[in-house]
């Protein structure tokens, strides 16, 4: 990865390979129902990943979880198997959809991350990607998960890290920090790679962070629009003065303050078309920097986040 923006933003897409997410404004990126059927959800994600590698992105982020984004990327991938090499391709384990591919189901995900779903899902994912990823990650690891404490589960993880495969967790929730720091001193541990929330809103995970980076690991930053409060369609307003004050739309002050954390390899962009793509390219590392003041209490946050419905 390059030093600059373009070279350390990472395409994820999680909001591109299934139906409904959690992000404001979607209805009008995306359009009404009529508008998510797989076959132009499948359309609309090639054109996406068009964009992005035209523009440079060479970090490209799914999940089993995310409806058919693996099986999107490995179509696409099969498309032009020439830029393959050049690609570092992510993906992440322990949660399935179980949306039924409609807008109003009861339940979107299901979370499980015993050793026999890594058994079953690893399989699945070359499957749709006709590729082995790059990185592999546990999706979405708390502290009430037991994988951390899953010997089986870690020695597959360490067979898994010895065939070549960057093996990580992804974080969420107000202790993201305790997860990465019980990861780290992990006896042995398979883990080189973690992929965290960080944003002017939720900013406790950044000390971890650092402290992951500087033991190695490669570090991917997740949600730096907060679902879509930090862009046009949210409603911060101490942000959107600092990102008017700073001459940059609100998505992209939001990501170039992630891009300013040295700590930060990968920032993802969850952009859905290809002029929030563009947009997000933008982004630079603010010359004046949001008021710590917008940083909210974890706890807040998240309760905040998982309010917001799925659309």
């Amino acid at each position: 990865m390059t030093a600059g923006g373009r070279g350390r933003t990472g395409l994820g897409l999680a909001a591109i390979g299934r139906p409904a997410y959690i992000t404001l404004g979607r209805a009008q990126d995306l359009g009404g129902a009529g508008d998510r059927s797989v076959a132009a959800l499948r359309e609309r994600a090639h054109a996406l990943l068009d964009a992005a590698w035209d523009a440079g992105v060479r970090y490209l982020d799914a999940a089993r979880s995310y409806g058919h984004a693996e099986e999107f990327l490995g179509g696409w991938l099969h498309e032009h198997p020439d830029r393959r090499a050049e690609l570092t391709i992510g993906s992440k384990w322990g949660y399935e959809y179980v949306g039924d591919w409609r807008l109003d189901a009861d339940l979107h995900e299901r979370k499980d991350h015993r050793a026999q779903t890594f058994a079953r899902q690893w399989p699945q994912t070359l499957d749709a990607l006709g590729t082995t990823p790059d990185v592999y990650l546990i999706h979405s690891v708390t502290p009430d998960s037991p994988a951390l404490a899953d010997d089986d589960l870690l020695a597959r993880l360490g067979a898994l890290r010895g065939s070549g495969v960057r093996v990580g967790l992804s974080t969420s929730g107000p202790a993201q920090g305790d997860v990465v720091d019980a990861a780290l001193a992990l006896p042995g541990s398979p883990f080189s790679v973690v992929q965290s929330t960080w944003n002017l809103l939720e900013t406790s995970a950044g000390p971890a962070l650092a402290r992951a980076h500087d033991a190695g690991w490669l570090v991917v930053v997740k949600e730096g629009v907060a679902n879509g409060r930090l862009t046009g369609h949210g409603d911060e307003p101490a942000v959107a003065g600092a990102a008017a004050a700073d001459g940059q739309t609100v998505d992209a002050y939001a990501l170039g303050s992630v891009l300013a954390q040295p700590w930060a390899d990968v920032v993802l962009s969850g952009a859905v078309t290809p002029e929030q793509l563009r947009q997000n390219l933008a982004a630079r590392p603010p010359a004046h920097p949001a008021p710590a003041t917008t940083a909210q209490p974890p706890a807040e946050y998240w309760r905040a986040r998982s309010s917001l419905s799925w659309a």
